[in-house]
Parts: structure tokens; C-alpha cells; sequence
């Protein structure tokens, strides 16, 4: 059962805070598009871009890992529910 709340609690500060890194994503974007419009290097987006899929991908590795040892964790003899 505490297992249980920890992961929803974790799951509610995911989601809550997930919001705010999305709207961070979209701030550097318009500010490199003005800068790339008044004549800065271009190199700069292909960068930013790259940034930009690390930080959407970075979530979904994690979960991928934890949701794997949770996995394993419970096939082992003797640990699973009851």
C-alpha cells in the first residue's frame, strides 16, 4: 500500500510539473527564432532543436527504466503480491 502512494505521488509531481518544462521548451524556441530572423547563426536552432528532443525524451528513458526494474523486481520468486 505505500508503495502504492509513493508512486502516485510521483506520478501527481510528473504530471504537475511537467506543464512548466513544456512552456520552457517553447520560450527558448521564440527566443532563437527572433534571433535567427535578426541575422544571428543558424547553427544556434539545429542545437536548440537537438536540446529540445533530449529534454521530451529524457521522461520516457526514465519511465522505460523504472517501469523494466519494476518488472523484474516482481518476476523474482517470493516478491510478487499477495
Amino acid at each position: 500500500m505505500v508503495k502504492l502512494k509513493t508512486t502516485l505521488i510521483a506520478l501527481g509531481l510528473t504530471l504537475f510539473l511537467a506543464s512548466s518544462s513544456i512552456a520552457q521548451c517553447a520560450m527558448c524556441r521564440a527566443t532563437l527564432e527572433t534571433n535567427v530572423s535578426n541575422g544571428s547563426e543558424e547553427h544556434m536552432a539545429s542545437t536548440l532543436n537537438i536540446g529540445i528532443l533530449y529534454l521530451f525524451a529524457a521522461p520516457y528513458v526514465l519511465v522505460g527504466i523504472v517501469g523494466y526494474m519494476w518488472y523484474r523486481q516482481s518476476r523474482k520468486p517470493g516478491q510478487g503480491y499477495q
